[in-house]
C-alpha cells in the first residue's frame, strides 16, 4: 500500500482530514505517479467528505475565519 492510500485510510479511520494531510495529498497527486488503487482511495475520501463522514480542517478554519470577520464588520 502506498502513501496516498495510507493517508486516505488514516483520514477515513479518524473521520478528519487535517490541513497537513490535505497538503501532502495535493503534493503527491501533483508530483508523483500513482496507480488506480490510489486514485480510487482519493475518490473514496472525496465521497466521505461530501457525505459528511470526514470533516475537513481547512474548511472549518475557513468558516471560523469568515465568522470572525463578519463579527468585526459589525
Amino acid at each position: 500500500m502506498n502513501t496516498i492510500n495510507l493517508i486516505v485510510e488514516s483520514c477515513l479511520e479518524t473521520g478528519y482530514l487535517t490541513v497537513e494531510a490535505e497538503e501532502r495529498l495535493r503534493n503527491l497527486l501533483q508530483n508523483t505517479k500513482y496507480g488506480m488503487e490510489d486514485f480510487h482511495a482519493f475518490f473514496k475520501l472525496q465521497q466521505a467528505v461530501i457525505e459528511g463522514l470526514v470533516r475537513q480542517e481547512s474548511r472549518e478554519l475557513l468558516y471560523q475565519n469568515s465568522s470572525v470577520s463578519s463579527l468585526l464588520i459589525l
